[in-house]
């Protein structure tokens, strides 16, 4: 019996080029960065090395926790008053991002299905960002916080995919079996490959589904549409 529904957000709920994507998003970050005074190469060098952080996190901390501890020991503990600058940029300019995405009207629809239809939704965007800058981007497909019953941030995730480990969290958290939980995601190495090592069943969704020749196996794509068919017929097995 499928209990949960957990979706990816960039890419997959949400469409967007995350290259166009990164390009926009870190063109902002070092117009913030100089604006507070900030080496703006230092300040982009230094957020590459905590995401890469985050990426190894071994779970001892929250990636919250990875990312200040290493931002703080490279230009200083004071710099902690910079925070609220920050999420200030993630409810201001990071809305400028919404350029390289697209709209996706079905997104409230499916969510709403599932809803109805299934105990839990989990938003299971990998949690490198604080929970504003999630927010924010959910806005542009008119989704909210309160439209799951858990959207992985930084705040509170240990691990990021393709670590297992990450969706053996979110299990843990609401007590699920593997067989218990569909996701639907656009990465093969990050949803299909991780979450098919804890043995989540997945379906690769939308118009930018991201390869990886780490992933040796042919993988079937779907449309976003065809979301809340599969889902019916998952129902009636």
């Amino acid at each position: 019996m499928i209990k949960a529904i957990f979706f990816d957000l960039d890419g997959t709920l949400l469409p967007l080029d995350e290259k166009e994507f990164t390009k926009i998003y870190f063109n902002l970050l070092k117009e913030k960065a100089k604006s507070l005074g900030y080496d703006e190469d230092k300040f982009i060098k230094c957020i590459i090395q905590t995401i890469s952080l985050m990426y190894s996190n071994d779970g001892k901390k929250t990636n919250e926790e990875v990312f200040w501890d290493h931002f703080l020991n490279t230009f200083g503990q004071d710099k902690i008053i910079d925070k609220l600058e920050f999420d200030n940029f993630y409810k201001n300019e990071f809305l400028k991002t919404k350029i390289c995405c697209k709209d996706n009207p079905l997104a409230k629809k499916i969510v709403t299905y599932c809803r109805k239809n299934f105990l839990y939704v989990v938003l299971s965007t990998n949690p490198i960002f604080p929970k504003i800058a999630t927010e924010t981007r959910m806005s542009f497909i008119s989704l909210k916080d309160e439209d799951f019953d858990l959207v992985t941030t930084y705040e509170n995730s240990y691990f990021t995919k393709p670590n297992p480990n990450y969706f053996i969290e979110i299990l843990k958290r609401f007590k699920l079996n593997p067989d218990e939980v569909i996701l639907f995601g656009n990465n093969e190495l990050e949803d299909y490959e991780c979450a098919k090592k804890c043995g989540i069943k997945t379906f690769l969704v939308g118009d930018y589904i991201i390869k990886d020749d780490r992933v040796k196996e042919s993988i079937p794509h779907y449309k976003l549409e065809e979301i809340i068919k599969i889902l019916d017929s998952l129902k009636k097995e």
